[in-house]
């Protein structure tokens, strides 16, 4: 079993964390390098940074008591513990769920480990539409590299699950390419329940990899802090301002923490690094931050399969298909990746359609059910200009996403394609995921086929959810056209920048980690090297 570097860090008494909801009174602290959030990108940056010598603090506004043993894999202290809004994160109007991380390494802890370099297709369309030359295969290829190696993503060679077993299968029958997948495990025991945090430390998230290292360099790490706004002196970043929250994460305590740094590094993730931006009122002379925020609006499809799947065990995702990005221009209708999500009963419960009896019937059948899901790939057209991230009367962010005819029209055609494949792969009856559809759902393709395209495909009664948030912060190297450069640097005030999936200018197509970790392993390297004329090598043999 791999070692539990968070219990072992905290034992030895030489980590600085600190909890701010036992904080009594105000208090402030310098450094050179203020990290907002732990995730993908904060994590990333701040082994980096600390390794080049800095003095790193990492706020977090989660906790950080949830390593190895505190996880119990029940969904009912996941969800309030680990996730945003308890896992109930959703748009303005209600009509998707988004699942985000809220714990020390963000949604690393909580993901299902599938891992993509950005695709070939995504990076072109970045460099002539967005002016950003730099983002090539060849010249991110190397960040990748090291980042894979520092995470140990790699090919998953286990006998894949019942639920992804069918994907392929299905995917096969209907002449559709298909290929495994690679995650980001060390000694994975194939439990196949990532979503609440791995309870033997096999997943190499931030919360076991990059943070342990941080903290080993001299870093401090103040859990239970939310970031309200970034200062300013001048035209120049001079640190955070925080907010102590209780040990829950809900309410803040009264007392506050400020952090004085030259150089503020944002990575709270594609919702709360926008809102943190308006928050703090920055410059904006072209009204972009919080534009253009994209997710990947996901729609499912249910299947009853005439033997048992119990899809909540083994590898939540190890089967992909990306016929229907490989096959569409990026500017044409909109593509999407298939994939299969875990089973779970709460997260099962609440996301498939139909009340009361409707409900109960489909949970009846809970071990024999089989789902796809498909990623839309939103952003590459003019039909799709995502959504907005403002602020609630509160300041709390919310992500105004009205879905446009152009999203619905590919919803339909995800719908056709995973039902057919569904049947394909043995199928009894089929049900997409949408409250018009009746509870036993459809007994052959053919009734699907009719019953699909006469869905009326409107916000509530599809149901829509995603896992991936990216934009509201993107890169441009036009300021008119971007909120940061291609390094992640603010474009109207010095020190400043972005290190998450904020930076994106478009959904990228593929599930987000590696892009982040790669792009960020790029840039906070960049900024070492900026701030301390050193070059750090990363990954380093000591670092793990």
């Amino acid at each position: 079993m791999p070692k539990d570097l968070i219990a072992e860090g905290l034992a030895s008494g030489k980590w600085d964390v600190r909890d701010a909801s036992s904080f009594l009174q105000d208090q402030t602290v310098e450094a050179d390098v203020v990290i907002v959030g732990t995730g993908a990108g904060g994590g990333v940056a701040a082994e980096i940074l600390s390794l080049a010598g800095l003095k790193v603090v990492m706020v977090e506004e989660g906790g950080l008591n949830y390593a190895s043993k505190h996880f119990h894999l029940r969904e009912a202290e996941a969800y309030p513990q680990l996730y945003q809004e308890s896992a109930g994160r959703q748009t303005k109007d209600k009509a998707i769920t988004i699942l985000q991380g809220r714990t020390t390494g963000g949604s690393t802890v909580v993901n299902w480990t599938s891992s993509f370099r950005t695709p070939p297709t995504t990076l072109h369309h970045w460099r002539t539409r967005f002016g950003l030359e730099d983002m090539t295969v060849e010249g991110l290829a190397p960040w990748f590299g090291h980042a894979e190696k520092r995470l140990n993503i790699r090919d998953w060679l286990v006998e894949p699950n019942a639920n992804n077993k069918a994907l392929a299968l299905g995917a096969e029958r209907i002449g559709i390419h298909w290929a495994k997948m690679r995650r980001n495990v060390n000694g994975c025991l194939n439990l196949g329940y990532c979503g609440m945090g791995c309870p033997v430390n096999a997943k190499q998230s931030m919360l076991v990899t990059t943070i342990p290292s941080a903290l080993n360099q001299g870093a401090t790490l103040f859990i239970h802090s939310r970031a309200e706004r970034v200062l300013l002196e001048g035209d120049r970043a001079a640190g955070i301002e925080c907010v102590a929250m209780d040990a829950s994460g809900r309410y803040s305590i009264g007392t506050r923490l400020t952090v004085q740094a030259r150089t503020v590094v944002l990575a709270g993730g594609a919702i709360n690094t926008p809102a943190l931006m308006l928050r703090s009122k920055l410059p904006d002379p072209f009204g972009l931050i919080g534009k253009r925020t994209f997710l990947h609006p996901v729609n499912i499809s249910g299947a009853i399969m005439p033997s048992k799947v119990e899809g909540w065990q083994g590898a939540p995702q190890s089967i992909y298909s990306d016929h229907y990005l490989d096959t569409m221009p990026v500017d044409g209708p909109i593509g999407y990746k298939l994939e299969v999500p875990p089973l779970h009963p709460v997260l099962t419960g609440i996301t498939m359609s139909g009340f009361g009896e409707k409900h109960r019937n489909l949970m009846a059948c809970f071990d024999k059910l089989q789902v796809v899901l498909a990623l839309l790939r939103d952003g590459f057209n003019e039909g799709s200009q995502g959504g907005t991230v403002g602020l609630k009367s509160d300041g709390t962010p919310l992500l105004d996403y009205p879905i446009s005819s152009y999203v619905w029209a590919g919803v339909r055609e995800a719908y056709l394609t995973m039902a057919e494949l569904q049947f394909a792969a043995g199928a009894t009856h089929v049900m997409p995921i949408h409250e018009d559809v009746a509870a036993e759902g459809y007994a052959s393709w053919a009734k699907a086929r009719s019953a699909i395209l006469a869905l009326p495909l409107v916000a509530l009664r599809a149901r829509m959810v995603s896992a991936h948030v990216m934009g509201g912060a993107g890169m441009s190297v036009r300021a008119n056209e971007g909120v940061v450069n291609s390094e992640g640097r603010f474009h109207h005030a010095n020190g400043l920048y972005v290190m998450d999936g904020s930076v994106f200018p478009t959904s990228i197509g593929a599930n987000p980690q590696l892009s982040i970790y790669g792009l960020v392993s790029r840039n906070a390297s960049l900024l070492a090297k900026a701030l301390t004329g050193r070059t750090v090598v990363w990954p380093v043999a000591s670092s793990v």
